[in-house]
């Protein structure tokens, strides 16, 4: 639904966008992560057209964005930063205005309309001019303007910025349900809680390039290494001595009781606990311990800095 192959723009003398590959099949939501000017926005407005890829090519739907810009167009619901909302319209009227240009027929737009702004919780002010809104309720709206057409990919970029917590449920729910066979988003965010929430894939993105990508698992293992799990037994930890596991490395006990590093949890764990009962072990819990997106982001940083 989108791919992307050595997709580059060139500014002068500088790469804002330096070869970025990307695949997002239908029904998948991939977290575009990046710190200020990585080239997240260059990316997004080349996907939809607006700007030309100095190399490489980008297609949307099926439709190369350079021979089939309309297409692209019509098939892309984008969220920018810049919502380029008209302040002295009414929200009615705003998406009123956006459906003509979808060439949506009146009850159509009507009636999705409507719906988008029952959901965002928009109908009291639908007849209140835009300017009058609060930063939240521009930011549904934009959303709501965004899904108008039912595109079949969503471009978003941070899209709960400037909204309480309430508000920014609210749109995690409707990007969430959002989700189908027959879709595929991109998200690009500086919320790592919200991007771990939502995302089948992460793809981190430093200087204009992708420094890695994959499932937050992959990256997860790749970045942090094997997982690691913590034991906890009913009294006192006895004083066994036993081979470990293949692939099993005991560490410095934690505050709960002693931890491992295990490389193939999915072998290994089984092994490991039945060697514990085995010499009497009561074990009460044995957990994985959590390991965030953020710790993942913060190593591939570490990593580009110290290369």
């Amino acid at each position: 639904m989108i791919q992307t192959e050595d997709l580059s723009k060139q500014f002068g003398d500088f790469w804002a966008v330096d070869g970025v590959t990307l695949d997002v099949q239908p029904g998948q939501v991939l977290a575009l992560l990046g710190q200020n000017g990585a080239g997240k926005t260059t990316t997004v407005r080349m996907m939809t057209s607006v700007l030309s890829p100095t190399r490489g090519w980008a297609r949307i739907a099926g439709y190369d964005v350079m021979q089939a810009p309309e297409k692209v167009r019509a098939s892309v619901g984008v969220l920018t930063e810049q919502h380029g909302l008209y302040l002295r319209m009414t929200g009615a009227e705003y998406l009123d205005f956006y459906g003509k240009i979808y060439r949506m027929d009146s009850a159509t737009r009507q009636k999705r309309s409507q719906a988008w702004m029952d959901y965002f919780g928009l109908a009291e002010v639908a007849r209140h001019p835009i300017g009058q809104y609060s930063k939240g309720m521009r930011q549904k709206l934009a959303l709501a303007r965004t899904l108008l057409h039912n595109p079949p990919v969503l471009l978003l970029d941070e899209p709960t910025s400037a909204m309480d917590p309430e508000s920014a449920q609210l749109v995690r729910k409707a990007i969430a349900s959002l989700r189908s066979e027959q879709r595929a988003i991109i998200i690009c965010t500086h919320n790592l809680v919200e991007a771990e929430m939502l995302a089948d894939k992460i793809a981190i993105i430093y200087h204009g390039r992708v420094l890695t990508s994959g499932t937050i698992e992959e990256l997860k293992r790749k970045l942090l290494g094997p997982a690691e799990y913590e034991l906890k037994v009913r009294g006192e930890w006895p004083r066994v001595t036993f081979e470990l596991p293949a692939g099993v490395t005991a560490l410095a006990a934690g505050l709960a009781g002693p931890r491992f590093r295990v490389e193939d949890p999915q072998t290994a764990n089984p092994v490991l606990l039945r060697e514990l009962m085995k010499r009497g072990v009561e074990v009460v819990a044995w957990q994985e311990l959590p390991r965030t997106l953020e710790q993942v982001y913060l190593a591939a940083m570490a990593q580009v800095q110290h290369d």
